[in-house]
């Protein structure tokens, strides 16, 4: 038998080291899904070096339908070896995360990423990131959820109030099951328990180096949608349900630190709010070039429903130090600890996308050492608006508009990722242009 090389080899070592036979290889698409295909030990490690992919995935919407022309086919792809975890469904299995590396590894969100952590990296940066998700779990299974057409949603823990410790110690065995899955998938958690409304959980993730932040931060919706699907329930991470149920956001954190020392470089404690000046220009750059690169962080039409007044989500570009309706919230509690948090992405955001507009932009600050124009907001609330801060888009068609423009982005991002991107997002908006809720009935067909 010929001893594996290359790329090849580095994967045997890792499946060996996870003792996995079965892999669930796939790439993420632009909503984030990971399709995948399932192979054993033999025969990935065979075609490791020559492995494609159909090409079709940056080429439909959500509903998998096909926005962009031909030719369809396979196209050549290389598994990414850091991205290998555990599978907690199947034993002696992994998942491991592929990229194109042919024409569409231009487009592809992970790319995107990749190529931000490039720049940090040749800058003399390491980036770190976590995430955070507000879901909501439905006493609802697929089956159900069609034969009522999707409307009149159960939520599961009806009577859940804000952290409540009685949901907590009534549903602790599911909690505590779904941890178990997740971490037995190398997804380390820094919390998980019960948040805001019938059936909201949070779960705050754990510090990682900036790639396998993102991968963690997809896998752990998946898995988590798969854990409660077996059990019955439906795991939502819609930004806005609809009435009765909170809007959930996905939030990030990040730092740059110095690959060597590992001192968090955001720190700088003889400063009155704690942050360095590179941390100022890189909150600048975030600033500057969210509301115009806004899709990378809503790229839904649900996303912006949780926008809407009454929400507690960030409705301007601000920042602050620890006020939750910032768009960036700065948290200094110690010079380690010391990290900027984007409010701003529902809980359906594509991360990796996300995470590379806020490494992206934050780096541009950095580079152009650009200072904080505005002062911190010092109000917000559910139905506050701090005075002067400059809006966020109202829904995805303006945000895609601002996006398709700017030249930033274009320069950041590059002109052929910003041009797919938005005529995904385009076709995205106009799935749903004609479509009428029951409350719009209700509102306008016996009015006037």
């Amino acid at each position: 038998m010929t001893e594996p090389t290359g790329v090849s080899a580095i994967l045997a070592q890792e499946l060996d080291r996870l003792g996995a036979e079965l892999i669930h290889v796939g790439l993420f698409d632009f909503a984030n899904m990971f399709r995948e295909r399932r192979l054993r030990r033999p025969e990935l490690l065979a075609t490791a070096d020559s492995a494609v992919f159909a090409n079709v995935l940056p080429k439909w919407d959500s509903a998998e339908s096909i926005l962009a022309p031909g030719p369809y086919g396979s196209e050549r792809i290389a598994y990414d070896p850091a991205s290998l975890r555990p599978y907690p469904f199947e034993p002696s299995a992994a998942a491991l995360v592929a990229d194109y590396i042919g024409p569409q590894a231009e487009i592809m969100p992970r790319r995107i990423l990749a190529r931000q952590i490039a720049r940090a990296n040749e800058a003399g940066y390491e980036a770190l990131a976590a995430f955070e998700f507000e879901f909501l779990l439905l006493d609802e299974t697929a089956e159900s959820l069609r034969d009522k057409g999707f409307a009149n949603l159960k939520p599961f823990a009806a009577d859940n109030r804000c952290w409540s410790g009685q949901t907590a110690a009534t549903h602790a065995g599911l909690v505590a099951d779904l941890e178990s899955v997740l971490r037995a998938a190398d997804i380390d958690l820094f919390a998980l328990g019960v948040e805001l409304g019938p059936g909201c959980l949070e779960a705050t993730l754990r510090h990682k180096p900036a790639m396998r932040a993102a991968d963690d931060a997809a896998f752990f919706r998946m898995f988590t949608k798969a854990f409660c699907r077996q059990r019955d329930l439906t795991a939502s991470f819609m930004p806005l349900l609809g009435a009765g149920f909170p809007g959930i956001g996905g939030h990030i954190c990040l730092s740059l630190r110095d690959p060597k020392s590992g001192r968090n470089l955001f720190a700088e404690r003889a400063d009155p709010q704690g942050l360095s000046a590179a941390a100022r220009s890189f909150l600048a750059g975030i600033i500057e070039l969210a509301p115009d690169a806004f899709p990378m962080l809503g790229h839904t039409v649900n996303a912006y429903r949780r926008l809407a007044p009454g929400s507690w989500a960030p409705k301007t570009v601000s920042w602050a130090p620890y006020n939750y309706a910032a768009a960036v919230r700065i948290a200094t509690e110690t010079p380690d600890m010391t990290r900027l948090e984007l409010r701003l992405p529902g809980s359906d955001v594509n991360v990796h996308l996300a995470l590379a507009l806020m490494l992206g932009a934050g780096l541009d600050g950095l580079e152009r050492k650009l200072t904080l124009k505005d002062a911190p907001i010092a109000s917000g609330g559910p139905n506050e608006i701090p005075p002067n801060a400059p809006r966020l888009p109202a829904d995805l068609l303006e945000a895609t508009r601002r996006f398709r423009a700017s030249e930033a982005a274009k320069r950041l991002f590059g002109g052929a990722f910003v041009d797919h991107f938005a005529m995904i997002c385009e076709a995205e908006d106009a799935s749903l242009r004609r479509a009428v809720s029951a409350a719009e009935v209700q509102r306008y067909l016996e009015a006037g």
